[in-house]
């Protein structure tokens, strides 16, 4: 039994993964990419609300959880680029370079845009969601018509 709790403390949870896969990827993109994350979230529960109201306000709101997405990729690899060139430039600098550590520092670069594309992912998934929800709602009410 206490081995147990013992290897319980010793695992390292979700939350605690996902901490020091941030930190790994950098703290200023990651934490923007995840900030993006939430308000896109935020944005498809809106977009949840409005889906009986008119069709500018719907789509309004659509365009900006699609919005959102796609800055939360941009981003992502944009930082990407940035990580990339600051590897390079350390690796220039030590001339021989261990392939281990230049697979490490590739997969450190590899973190920023899989959070922007999973967020971008969630982002599309959401909207085709609401606009299949939106259309079964609409197609209703011809039906009662």
């Amino acid at each position: 039994m206490i081995s147990f709790f013992i290897y319980l403390a010793q695992r390292q949870g979700f939350f605690g993964q996902l901490y020091s896969r941030i930190q790994e990827g950098g703290p200023f993109s990651m934490t923007i990419i995840i900030l993006l994350f939430f308000l896109m979230i935020f944005f498809i529960v809106r977009a949840g609300m409005k889906l009986r109201t008119s069709s500018h306000v719907f789509k309004k709101a659509v365009y900006l959880v699609n919005q959102v997405a796609l800055l939360a990729l941009i981003i992502g690899l944009f930082s990407q680029l940035i990580v990339l060139i600051g590897v390079f430039d350390a690796f220039e600098s030590l001339g021989d370079v261990n392939p281990s550590l230049f697979a490490g520092g590739l997969k450190l670069t590899l973190l920023p845009p899989v959070f922007g594309g999973f967020t971008f992912i969630i982002g599309r998934i959401a909207t085709f969601i609401l606009n299949w929800v939106r259309n079964a709602e609409l197609d209703k009410v011809d039906m009662k018509a």
